[in-house]
């Protein structure tokens, strides 16, 4: 029997992640970038349990937790700058580390695994089993893999996409030289108003700041260039770190949207990551859910007689996850961004109320304690 084979639009965390699986498993993989270099934009990242088992499943997490910042101590803090919360939705390990760092470690799991990047290819759409490239060229391959991020060229072209939902807030995220005033083993949130800050540790040389607020916050969205004063009047307890941040720099104010999909597989094709479940990242999980649905789609396959059966299985077990999870996200940046501003005192109340309950917390950040097990259908003749 022939190796089966792939061809995987998007060299980002979720098309990285599938390579390494898939190819972990024996499959020959080739993955397509539309850029000239293996690179990541971005600032830093959560990798909750979920994540980092799937980092674990890949051969990545040794090398990825050895430059990043074990949390001990999650706090969420309100406008008057009292902690709500010190262990807020935390459950299993938590690390934070830069995106790049973590894009390269997967680069080198999905090249262990036999996987090959092919830089400078950017794709035009897919059909059932074959990738189309903007060159002209049709590729066939068993399976189709489109990770090509929020404007999927391969989930438009299969007819997947039922609605991309402007959520009407967004964020700002940025990378700056770590020194002694930045947390250590913490990573802290705080919000005034409709404007949340983080501060984030990720390595020891760097901590990664986030600025979230409503997109009619003319100020708070005018973010390039980089000017700190008007975030220092809402979060004056760091102004050492925002001063930090460069007037130019790779960061900027980027909408939140979510990304509704009508299915994520149509005959030998699928959708991973943000081309699939696009979500805000309030609750610090997209990338981990995208990981751990590459993970189990490798698992799936593997479990299954058919491709047809592993991608009807894997979607029914793994869409409601990432469903869940974007609802939950999308709560999340109503109640810290868009709450009234006359009810600031009920909201610290409210939020206080949930932190000390775990249930809810849990049933928050569920997916942190998710990991996709598949029982094998595979016949043993």
């Amino acid at each position: 029997m022939s190796k089966q084979h792939a061809e995987i639009a998007g060299a980002g965390l979720a098309g990285l992640t599938a390579a390494a699986a898939l190819g972990r498993l024996g499959w020959s993989v080739r993955v397509h970038e539309r850029g000239t270099e293996l690179r990541e934009i971005g600032a830093g990242i959560y990798m909750w349990e979920n994540g980092l088992r799937a980092l674990e499943a890949v051969g990545a997490y040794s090398a990825a937790v050895a430059n990043a910042e074990a949390v001990s101590s999650p706090v969420l803090r309100d406008h008057k700058g009292r902690i709500l919360q010190r262990e807020w939705l935390r459950h299993g390990r938590l690390f934070t580390m830069g995106r790049q760092h973590l894009h390269a470690c997967l680069v080198d799991a999905a090249r262990e695994a036999g996987a090959e990047l092919v830089t400078g290819s950017p794709v035009a759409g897919a059909t059932d089993g074959v990738l189309q490239l903007e060159s002209g060229e049709t590729l066939e391959a068993d399976l189709v893999i489109g990770a090509d991020g929020i404007g999927s060229r391969v989930r438009d072209s299969l007819g997947l996409l039922r609605e991309s939902v402007d959520l009407g807030d967004g964020g700002g995220r940025y990378m700056i030289p770590r020194n002694s005033d930045d947390p250590v083993g913490e990573v802290i949130e705080q919000w005034n108003g409709g404007r949340r800050i983080g501060i984030v540790p990720v390595s020891a040389d760097f901590t990664y700041i986030f600025l979230c607020c409503r997109a009619d916050d003319e100020r708070g969205v005018d973010q390039v260039p980089f000017t700190p004063e008007t975030w220092i009047e809402s979060f004056p307890e760091f102004e050492s770190q925002l001063r930090r941040i460069p007037a130019v720099s790779d960061g900027r104010w980027v909408k939140f949207r979510d990304i509704r999909t009508t299915a994520w597989h149509r005959g030998r094709a699928a959708i991973l990551g943000d081309a699939a479940h696009g979500m805000s990242p309030n609750l610090g999980q997209a990338a981990c859910v995208s990981l751990t649905n590459a993970v189990a789609l490798s698992r799936s396959i593997e479990a299954h007689d058919s491709l047809s059966e592993a991608l009807t299985a894997w979607e029914l077990t793994e869409r409601p996850i990432a469903d869940d999870v974007q609802r939950f996200s999308r709560l999340y940046g109503r109640i810290g961004t868009k709450w009234p501003d006359w009810a600031l005192g009920a909201r610290s109340v409210l939020v206080r109320g949930l932190g000390s309950f775990k249930p809810v917390q849990r049933r928050i950040n569920f997916a942190a304690t998710y990991f996709p097990e598949y029982a094998t259908t595979r016949s043993s003749a």
